[in-house]
């Protein structure tokens, strides 16, 4: 009985830093279903980034008694804002990409999730319901995840495919289905989302001043830049090391101009 006790409350703390983040979602009901979807396996954190509508009777309808995730909600007017002290940011979405992102199945993404260390936050990202993710709102996650749903209709609605990979998450919790990796220990702290943002921003302003970038259309390479990083999973020291060479190339770059 200790030993399930202790098991059961491994799962919660597990649970516990795992954010679901919906993107400008534009129905109300959609909101309250994925609530409702979110409490059935445990999970407590929802972040909204500029919902069309909320708070909303209609959200709290279709939440069935999970409105304590609705109360609990949090707001946002951008993703970088709902991901940036995560260390994990999964996007979701059947599309295929120009740039191939590094891509999981359900269960290989909880298993992974599960496998990072216990100071570690985690978002899954889910797109607005016509469009789903954008690239560059991809572009600002680690990996991709899609649920190999029926090719001839893989339409899935938001709310099922999010009951979809939480699910996962929770039989990863508890250990179930299939062996958890085990867990990954690193001499530093993994480096934030926004960490890893003004890594790139700092590395885009730096190839644009030595003009390896074409200024025209910059994106090209750092779009692959971008996934490089997400495959690396970088510390903190990693990203400030890679900031130390971007400032070292800067001031060449400057002494260069000088005539130096």
């Amino acid at each position: 009985m200790r030993d399930k006790v202790r098991a059961m409350s491994d799962a919660s703390q597990f649970l516990d830093r795992v954010r679901v983040v919906l993107l400008h979602t534009t129905h109300p009901g959609n909101i309250g279903a994925t609530a409702r979807a979110m409490k059935t396996m445990g999970l407590k954190h929802l972040v909204l980034v500029r919902p069309k509508t909320f708070p909303s009777e209609v959200a709290v309808a279709r939440s069935s008694h999970a409105d304590d995730i609705l109360e609990g909600a949090v707001v946002v007017d951008t993703l970088q804002q709902a991901i940036g002290d995560c260390q994990f940011v999964v996007g979701t979405g059947d599309r295929t990409r120009t740039v191939p992102w590094p891509l999981y199945r359900p269960r290989e993404m909880a298993q992974h999730a599960r496998s990072l260390p216990d100071d570690q936050q985690i978002a899954v990202v889910f797109g607005r319901e016509d469009i789903g993710m954008t690239n560059d709102q991809m572009m600002m996650c680690n990996a991709q995840v899609q649920i190999p749903a029926n090719p001839d209709y893989s339409s899935l609605n938001i709310a099922s495919a999010v009951q979809v990979l939480v699910y996962e998450l929770r039989m990863a919790a508890l250990g179930e289905d299939a062996q958890v990796p085990g867990r990954r220990d690193w001499d530093e702290a993994p480096a934030t989302q926004a960490d890893i943002e003004r890594l790139v921003e700092h590395w885009q302003r730096s190839y644009l001043n030595a003009e390896f970038l074409d200024p025209n259309n910059p994106k090209a390479a750092m779009t692959r830049i971008r996934r490089l990083l997400a495959r690396a999973e970088l510390d903190q020291i990693e990203v400030n090391i890679l900031r130390g060479m971007l400032s070292t190339l800067d001031r060449w770059v400057t002494r260069a101009r000088a005539g130096d």
